[in-house]
């Protein structure tokens, strides 16, 4: 899968996720932009770990405040 498929599909799961529209949504978008909690972080590290069959360590889940962060832990967890 390719960065622009990963960036597609991490959409969707935002927009289902955080009931936002993902017209928007860029690489530099930062999840509390969107009004994402940490609760929320930790409900799309599932969604995105659900999604790609992969595992993430509790480390990438600190890491992560935007979207290209998310998926560049995506991409080094396959």
């Amino acid at each position: 899968m390719n960065r622009t498929e990963i960036f597609d599909k991490v959409c969707e799961l935002m927009v289902e996720t955080l009931e936002t529209d993902g017209a928007d949504i860029t690489e530099d978008t930062r999840f509390e932009e969107l009004g994402a909690d940490s609760f929320d972080l930790l409900e799309l590290v599932t969604a995105f770990e659900d999604e790609f069959g992969l595992t993430m360590d509790d480390e990438a889940l600190s890491d992560i405040q935007t979207v290209s962060d998310a998926i560049n832990a995506i991409e080094a967890a396959q």
